[in-house]
């Protein structure tokens, strides 16, 4: 869904934020993180500038009121000063630090490059804290088989052609969603991921299996999703939310609840079960999952696309059958 931004917030905050969409490429949903971050921001600056009363709620501060010429004001200290807020006052993890650094960062090299409104850009030398680390939450080979075995009903032939894309390609969630019939050729389908980038999805005998079984009584879609792959109850696309749903229904089914699972771990179980069971390395699986190259070498090193087919084929939920 279109947002209108402009109504939101001030330019040129508005304005980075239509450029980061539609020149840039960023997804909707990053964009809409960069909103929220950058009205913290305004927010923070304008107490700290004395610009709203230190008796206004937080979230009630009008952002309107950090014009232009604030912004040329803004300096390090200011933004040193806004990192310890978010710390200490809003108890951020280093990793959501690092994310609104990464856009504080964007938006004033967008002021001070690009568009050229202000003297010099106070982002330059802000440095990001140390992430922690975190190892990526799975499910292990026995309980992906216990999930898969929970899905009946009278959409377990959709549902089970999901888990089982989750499970074998590690899909995003907003990919599988985005899966249009037209998309699929053969044994690939292509999906949408990061970044509006178009990415080629390899798919094992399993997943062609599934999706041809769910194609086989998919109900007719109302007039606009017809291409959609996978169809709600209402005959429209699938949306986030109702997978998350219905994945969590399968996780209790399966004794799995309160473990933390979501769709985004089943695309963490697809990976793990390839690395474990298949010996892929982490370059193929680095293609495999769509992610940024990990280093600029890299960019250069070439995956066959045979390669990329057989990493699919030898995740071990590719032997299993309906």
């Amino acid at each position: 869904m279109y947002i209108d931004y402009s109504r939101l917030c001030p330019a040129p905050m508005s304005d980075f934020l239509e450029y980061m969409l539609s020149i840039k490429g960023r997804s909707e949903k990053t964009v809409s993180e960069y909103f929220l971050d950058l009205r913290t921001f305004y927010r923070f600056m304008a107490l700290r500038y004395k610009l709203c009363s230190e008796s206004d709620e937080f979230n009630d501060i009008d952002i309107n009121v950090i014009t232009l010429d604030v912004l040329k004001k803004i300096s390090i200290m200011d933004l040193h000063a806004f990192v310890g807020f978010i710390d200490r006052e809003r108890n951020n993890s280093n990793r959501t630090k690092a994310r609104k650094i990464a856009c504080l960062r964007s938006f004033f090299k967008y002021l001070y490059s690009i568009v050229k409104l202000i003297p010099s850009n106070p982002a330059v030398d802000l440095e990001t804290p140390k992430k922690n680390s975190r190892l990526p939450v799975a499910l292990t080979l026995d309980e992906s088989k216990s999930m898969l075995s929970s899905i009946k009903g009278s959409n377990e032939k959709r549902d089970y052609a999901i888990i089982i894309l989750f499970l074998n390609c590690g899909l995003r969630l907003s990919e599988l969603i985005g899966i249009n019939i037209d998309k699929i050729k053969g044994d690939t389908l292509t999906v949408v991921g990061k970044g509006n980038k178009e990415r080629t999805i390899y798919l094992n005998d399993i997943c062609i299996k599934a999706i041809e079984d769910y194609l086989a009584v998919r109900p007719d879609a109302k007039p606009g999703h017809e291409n959609a792959l996978f169809i709600s109850n209402r005959r429209t696309r699938f949306t986030q939310r109702g997978v998350q749903h219905m994945v969590e229904k399968y996780l209790a089914e399966s004794g799995l609840s309160g473990m933390h699972y979501s769709p985004h771990k089943l695309r963490h179980t697809a990976a793990t079960l390839m690395y474990q069971y298949g010996h892929v390395d982490i370059r193929t699986l680095q293609e495999l999952l769509g992610h940024e190259s990990v280093s600029t070498t890299q960019i250069y090193t070439h995956i066959d696309k045979k390669q990329l087919r057989d990493a699919v084929k030898i995740n071990p939920l590719n032997d299993e059958t309906t």
